[in-house]
């Protein structure tokens, strides 16, 4: 069985930092960042990457039908049974489509939802301080912040009810988060 671990938080919160040092200190677990997968196809310049790159350029989330399709392409190709997702979900309706397609697959189970906390202005001065493109201006962080933060509640009460949720102080450096974040998936697996 395939072990699940999803990694949220706001843009420039670490994530997916923190995700890809794990992965590289354990050979058996993989990390996807929906984020990097969806900028990769949206630089191919397939039509599919035109589509992404219309949404990612403006800060608004990609359409389901798409995210999922990567998302589960990328489990189901996973070299390893352990899998960190960082970036996913980012909405009710990602959620519940994921939650969905648990739900009729039981060779994945997802083990956490681990939450990587910042403020908004830790997160806004991480952002605005590094150079990866277009949604690195401050108008499409507002509106990545705004979209990030609009359903995290409901987000986050969906998991503490089934008791996934799991928060990480991410104001502190990259070794604690990434130690407390390492030890608690060993834990899970």
């Amino acid at each position: 069985m395939k072990k699940l671990f999803l990694i949220i938080g706001a843009p420039g919160s670490g994530k997916t930092t923190d995700a890809e040092l794990i992965a590289e200190q354990n050979s058996e677990i993989t990390h996807y960042s929906t984020g990097d997968m969806l900028r990769a196809e949206a630089a191919s310049g397939s039509e599919l990457g035109s589509e992404i790159n219309n949404y990612i350029s403006k800060g608004l989330i990609v359409p389901i039908k798409i995210a999922i399709e990567t998302i589960v392409n990328a489990i189901k190709n996973a070299p390893t049974d352990v899998i960190i997702i960082d970036g996913y979900p980012r909405s009710m309706e990602q959620l519940e489509a994921l939650d969905n397609y648990l739900e009729s697959d039981s060779s994945l189970e997802l083990c956490s939802v681990i939450e990587v906390e910042v403020s908004q202005e830790t997160a806004r001065d991480r952002v605005l301080g590094r150079s990866r493109g277009e949604d690195d201006k401050v108008e499409v962080f507002n509106n990545r912040m705004k979209v990030y933060t609009e359903p995290l509640d409901d987000i986050k009460e969906f998991y503490i009810e089934k008791d996934l949720l799991h928060t990480i102080n991410g104001e502190r450096t990259i070794e604690e988060i990434v130690s407390e974040m390492h030890s608690f998936i060993r834990s899970k697996i």
